[in-house]
């Protein structure tokens, strides 16, 4: 099970190093001195994280996703009756890139199997770019397919809020204001696109989760957050979020200048876990990437999750046979994310 605590994406030039360069650059050494010590012991089990190949937008999906979840040893007792929120990256929607943000198709998937395990469902984002949410889900498609399956829609960005105390510590920040949705959620499901990131490298289940945090308290594209550093403050969102599992959107993925330039690259993989650390760090084997070079991960190893390879505990297919390096920018910053120096571009 995931830990039983409680995206938006910069698009801001990485090309100069400045106060958010240098945080990315010290995460590592912060996490030593994160008074997160509490999350450690939680943390040492193994996790399970399910890849399925051969997935399309017109498959099985619900099949998919309700055996990823099963196999991951997930009991749908323990959220019948209960608040289950979906999370999908909903970024900057373009009907031109949509590559860019989950597809409607999985989220309807989703719907369907927390419905069918009886759990009170509703989909809910703040869209880091983009201050009109209801010009963010016609573009993205996502309003017609909550329309088809009469699902609901929180908007983040401007519902209600309160504070929840910083409960990792990493990051200057005592406390964050959650929407009421994500406080009241006894579940929240991140559903994020495998994309690679301009300043992290990738990102993935955890830093979708910057999509629970409001513009209208944080602005846009919630540059409080980037100024305490993008990895701490990733890592303290989740560690302050309550119980979080994630499904990952990896049929049709970008690469290149994500999260949002970057180019279409199929995978045709659905990714389910329990565990946002490991799923991430399996998505980053995946794509041909260290996971532990990855900034956020490195905070979170061991804390909130595994990265460790004998760990994770692979389900449905091994990720071995899977890779396929993502092409990344070639920055300073991240030439160190593979033990290889190819499959960059500029």
């Amino acid at each position: 099970m995931s830990d039983p605590h409680p995206n938006n994406e910069t698009a801001a030039s990485p090309s100069q190093p400045d106060r958010r360069g240098f945080l990315v650059a010290t995460a590592a050494t912060a996490a030593t001195a994160a008074g997160a010590g509490y999350l450690v012991h939680r943390s040492q089990r193994k996790s399970s994280v399910f890849i399925a190949r051969h997935q399309s937008y017109t498959g099985e999906l619900v099949r998919t996703i309700r055996d990823g979840l099963l196999a991951c040893e997930f009991d749908p007792g323990t959220i019948r009756g209960k608040r289950v929120l979906l999370k999908p990256n909903l970024v900057e929607p373009s009907r031109l890139s949509p590559q860019m943000t989950t597809h409607p198709i999985v989220i309807q998937a989703a719907v369907e199997v927390f419905r069918g395990w009886d759990a009170d469902v509703t989909v809910g984002e703040g869209p880091g770019h983009v201050r009109d949410t209801e010009q963010a889900l016609m573009e993205s498609g996502v309003m017609e397919a909550l329309q088809e399956v009469r699902m609901s829609f929180e908007d983040l960005n401007y519902q209600e809020i309160r504070p929840v105390a910083n409960a990792g510590k990493a990051c200057d920040l005592k406390q964050f204001y959650f929407p009421r949705a994500v406080i009241e959620a006894d579940l929240v499901v991140s559903m994020p696109k495998m994309k690679t990131h301009h300043w992290m490298g990738m990102t993935g289940a955890m830093k979708n989760l910057y999509g629970v945090i409001p513009g209208i308290k944080y602005g846009w594209p919630k540059n409080v957050l980037h100024f305490n550093g993008i990895p701490q403050t990733v890592y303290d969102i989740n560690a302050s979020v309550g119980r979080r599992i994630a499904i990952v959107d990896g049929i049709d993925c970008m690469e290149g200048d994500g999260p949002i330039l970057g180019t279409p690259k199929n995978m045709g993989l659905i990714l389910v876990g329990t565990n946002l650390t490991a799923v991430d760090a399996t998505m980053a084997r995946l794509m041909d990437i260290l996971p532990d070079r990855i900034p956020y991960l490195a905070l979170a190893a061991n804390r909130l999750g595994p990265i460790d390879e004998n760990r994770i505990v692979q389900r449905g297919e091994q990720w071995q046979p899977l890779v396929d390096p993502f092409l990344i920018l070639d920055r300073k910053h991240l030439r160190k994310l593979r033990a290889t120096n190819s499959h960059f571009v500029t």
